[in-house]
C-alpha cells in the first residue's frame, strides 16, 4: 500500500502537468528512466509519461511554447511512443495525449493513417540519412544549433 504522502504527491503532479485519470506507470521528467526500444523500427524513444487507464497503456507528451493546436512532428514523436509502447508492453495502445503549456489537452488516435505515416516517415528518414540528401527546411539558426540531425546535414546554419 502506497503511504500517503506518496499518493498525494502523485495527484500533485496529475494536477500541476495536467495529466488525466489513470496510473502513472512510468515518467522521464521526475527521474532519467530507461528508454523503450523498437525492434521492428530500431528506433528508441522516453515519453514524458505513460498511464495506464482501462487497462491499455498511453503515453502522454508535455509541451511547451505557443501552441494552438497538436503540431505534425509532436503527432509523429506521439506515435513513435505509442508504437514503442505496443511493442514492449504488448496490446493495443488507442491514443496518446499531447498537453500544451498544461493546460491543452489533444488526444491523438493511433490509427492506421498515423501509423502509416510514422512508418513511412521513419524510412524516408533512413533514405535521407543514407544517401546524404539532408537539407535544411527553415531559417532559424537556434533550430539548426539544435538539431538531432545536424551530423548528417550539408546545409549547416551555425
Amino acid at each position: 500500500m502506497k503511504s500517503k504522502s506518496i499518493q498525494k504527491n502523485i495527484r500533485r503532479t496529475k494536477i500541476n502537468h495536467g495529466i488525466p485519470d489513470g496510473k502513472i506507470v512510468y515518467t522521464d521528467l521526475n527521474k532519467p528512466a530507461k528508454p523503450f526500444f523498437s525492434k521492428k523500427y530500431r528506433i528508441t524513444g522516453k515519453p514524458d509519461y505513460v498511464i495506464m487507464k482501462d487497462e491499455k497503456y498511453l503515453p502522454v507528451e508535455l509541451k511547451t511554447g505557443g501552441y494552438t493546436k497538436p503540431q505534425w512532428n509532436h503527432i509523429l514523436q506521439l506515435a513513435a511512443y505509442c508504437h514503442l509502447l505496443e511493442e514492449n508492453y504488448g496490446g493495443f495502445v488507442p491514443y496518446g495525449i499531447i498537453i500544451y503549456n498544461n493546460q491543452s489537452q489533444y488526444r491523438i488516435p493511433f490509427n492506421p493513417k498515423v501509423r502509416f505515416e510514422l512508418e513511412n516517415t521513419i524510412n524516408e528518414i533512413r533514405y535521407l540519412i543514407k544517401t546524404g540528401k539532408i537539407y535544411v527546411n527553415h531559417d532559424d539558426p537556434g533550430r539548426c544549433r539544435n538539431c538531432s540531425m545536424k551530423e548528417y546535414c550539408s546545409v549547416k546554419m551555425l
